[in-house]
């Protein structure tokens, strides 16, 4: 078993006591952390050495949901304006995955994964559309997933827009994907069962798709009152809103994901409390597609977990996490308003959700968890503690460059370059020629 120890960090532990440890050195053993302490307990010698050099050491961060594949939609000018968010998806994102072949599902992927070790993102939850490709997308995700090194969990977006063949395809390739997690038992891979929106899909298919999960004893990763449309929808074709809906179905519960959650009212935020099911939180998105802020204060009042995803937007958690704590004091009027529970939700949240579906211990740095790290380069103009560190993180650390980037005891990043058995020149070059013929076919 490889050994791996950064030393002479500022160790910020975070997890349930966080701590803020100069002088310190966190000794990796395999996969996982099998020590934390002063410089002066590693006089031995080890299979690594990274010394920090006085940098702020942290656990990598977290990204509690994403979609890979809309990374090929970058610069694509051929989607005709919309007014609305059903404009939006109709326009452009329902016509784009109807275009993507299995290879543009790896392209899409390996993107973005890289800039995620640029960033110290070590582990992702995505949400994956290809209605015409469905069956081994996420077996062409995974290969990207491996190649890069770092953590996800995947799923498959199950809707009938597309009709019934392509909602059972969906259905299958989120079927066969978990029995697959399941069989491998790979930490650095897991599954969920992908469900795009309430307003897609019918009582039939949300039937299906839970006795399927259910009976492979999954979570489901579904989109939730991302706009207001979908409850309207909900309330007039199904006499209830959309958490009741999906209460009623039995996709609630812990290791499931209620993602946005703009527009749920205080009813749908007690049972989403009552049932255990955190949500993703999506600011930059939500606002980029004006449908509104999440209340994430009143969410985390009524005992909602509530993590942070970032909807393809980004891949730089800290930088969401900023856009997150403004929306809220938008929202609010209240320049003061929801700083603890809007920051809760990378440093702490996120941690609480991932490690459901990795079943290790994530998001702190302690003996027996997992060995997900980033090293910032990010020098203190003023005192730096347990009680400092959050306003240092959110006004001066989030922008700070990263040093390292460690997943699962491997290194990708150090001083900044990555350290990538991949042809990424090649890989982008190819990506480029994916998008150009993607863009055509749309």
């Amino acid at each position: 078993m490889k050994t791996l120890l950064i030393k002479n960090g500022i160790v910020i532990t975070l997890g349930e006591n966080n701590r803020v440890l100069y002088n310190h050195s966190v000794l990796c053993a395999g996969d996982k952390i099998s020590a934390v302490g002063p410089d002066s307990q590693f006089a031995g010698k080890y299979d690594k050495v990274i010394d920090a050099r006085g940098r702020v050491v942290l656990p990598g961060f977290i990204n509690a949901h994403m979609h890979f594949y809309s990374t090929l939609a970058r610069g694509l000018g051929k989607a005709a304006p919309a007014k609305d968010f059903n404009g939006v998806l109709e326009n452009l994102w329902w016509r784009l995955d109807k275009k993507l072949t299995l290879d543009d599902c790896y392209y899409s992927a390996v993107a973005p994964l890289i800039d995620s070790i640029r960033k110290g993102t070590t582990t992702l939850i995505d949400h994956h559309a290809s209605p015409y490709a469905a069956r081994g997308s996420l077996d062409a995700i995974a290969k990207a997933v491996g190649e890069t090194g770092l953590r996800a969990c995947l799923c498959y977006e199950v809707s009938d827009r597309d009709g019934e063949k392509i909602a059972a395809d969906g259905i299958a390739e989120n079927v066969e994907f978990i029995k697959r997690c399941k069989k491998e038992k790979d930490p650095r891979l897991s599954a969920m069962f992908g469900l795009h929106a309430a307003f897609t899909l019918s009582d039939k298919t949300l039937a299906a798709a839970s006795a399927a999960g259910r009976g492979l004893e999954t979570g489901f990763h579904i989109h939730c009152a991302e706009a207001a449309s979908d409850e309207e929808f909900s309330k007039e074709n199904h006499n209830m809103r959309v958490v009741e809906r999906l209460e009623k179905f039995g996709l609630l519960g812990p290791g499931s994901i209620a993602a946005h959650c703009v527009h749920v009212d205080e009813r749908e935020m007690d049972i989403l409390a009552a049932t255990g099911t955190p949500v993703a939180h999506n600011p930059q998105s939500n606002l980029n597609n004006a449908v509104g802020i999440a209340d994430v204060v009143a969410m985390a009042k009524r005992g909602v977990v509530v993590g942070l995803g970032t909807d393809a937007m980004t891949v730089d958690m800290p930088e969401e996490l900023r856009v997150a704590l403004w929306a809220q004091h938008l929202k609010h009027d209240d320049a003061s308003c929801g700083f603890l529970e809007t920051l809760s939700t990378l440093l702490f949240n996120n941690a609480k959700i991932a490690a459901r579906h990795f079943g290790l211990p994530l998001g702190e740095l302690r003996a027996g968890c997992a060995a997900d790290i980033v090293v910032l380069d990010y020098r203190a103009p003023t005192p730096l503690d347990a009680g400092t560190f959050l306003g240092h993180l959110c006004y001066g650390m989030a922008p700070a460059p990263v040093d390292c980037t460690i997943a699962g005891g491997r290194v990708l990043l150090e001083e900044g370059e990555l350290k990538l058995e991949l042809d990424l020149e090649g890989i982008y070059r190819r990506s480029r020629e994916a998008a150009a013929a993607l863009w055509e076919r749309f």
